[in-house]
């Protein structure tokens, strides 16, 4: 009886909640969605008119969506490597490190912690081909003999993205990667060294298999965060240089702030949910799947 009563007192604070998180979450959903087999924009004062899947064909039309896909995939890649490799190296060295580790969590909290738009604003000063401090640094060591247009070429753009993004959000996937370490038992590898065991054989056969889990959930959310990112790139390059470093959420953005074309903009936003869904799901069997029985 007293365990009955129990479930139903915690059933009776969880069922709100539980309404409360998926009216949150699924009605905006939901609501983009309906949108995106309606046609509302400026052209037809905004009166809800069921167009079907007329938006859709517009999008698999859209040279500039293909445009911004690859430039979103390009952007989340490279970052995502970068920041993963490094989160990965700096969470094995800090492992072994008997002090200082909680000092190092902080020091590297505070790039994680600051808002976004304020990173970009801070990257886009320094990477100003008239007043930033990387030009400068750059003249007076004799490296370079003009200033450079960091922000005005498509490469060199794009590279400053990717590192104010690595910047950022390292320390995010140096923080699961150390807790993923920090939690793998030592007697795995004081029994492998007894069997033998070589320095390659304790991450193949012990440190990768148990990091597995923490390694897809460093990648999931970094990945859905690159591939929808959107305040960088519009504090940073606003698109630009000729769209150069338009990704998808900016581009939906413009078709709904810019052109009103809300039906067209929540088509783009569904198509980036389906990518996304179906990069999780290709992660999840790649990674956590195979690793499942070591949870």
């Amino acid at each position: 009886m007293d365990l009955e009563r129990s479930l139903l007192r915690r059933s009776a604070w969880f069922a709100p909640a539980v309404l409360l998180a998926g009216g949150v979450m699924l009605y905006p959903a939901l609501r983009t969605l309906a949108l995106s087999f309606l046609d509302v924009n400026l052209t037809n004062h905004f009166h809800s008119e069921f167009s079907g899947a007329a938006n859709y064909v517009r999008l698999i039309h859209d040279s500039r969506f293909y445009s911004a896909v690859r430039t979103t995939v390009v952007f989340t890649t490279i970052s995502v490597a970068i920041e993963f490799a490094l989160g990965l190296a700096m969470a094995i060295a800090a492992d072994s490190w008997k002090r200082g580790k909680g000092a190092l969590r902080t020091i590297l909290l505070i790039p994680w912690t600051l808002p976004t738009a304020v990173i970009g604003v801070l990257w886009a000063w320094i990477f100003n081909d008239q007043y930033g401090i990387l030009n400068s640094l750059l003249l007076r060591s004799g490296v370079l003999n003009t200033p450079v247009s960091w922000l005005g070429t498509s490469r060199a753009a794009m590279s400053a993205l990717v590192i104010a993004d690595v910047w950022k959000t390292t320390p995010f996937v140096f923080l699961i990667l150390l807790a993923g370490l920090q939690s793998i038992p030592g007697e795995l590898y004081e029994a492998l060294e007894m069997d033998g065991g070589r320095i390659g054989d304790r991450f193949r056969y012990i440190t990768w298999p148990f990091l597995a889990r923490f390694v897809f959930v460093a990648l999931i959310f970094r990945l859905i965060q690159a591939f929808s990112v959107f305040d960088l790139v519009y504090v940073m390059t606003g698109g630009g240089p000729g769209g150069a470093t338009e990704t998808l959420s900016l581009y939906a953005y413009r078709m709904m702030m810019r052109y009103l074309d809300f039906g067209y903009a929540s088509t783009l936003a569904t198509a980036t949910v389906a990518i996304l869904a179906v990069v999780a799901a290709g992660l999840y069997f790649l990674i956590a799947r195979r690793h499942e029985d070591l949870g």
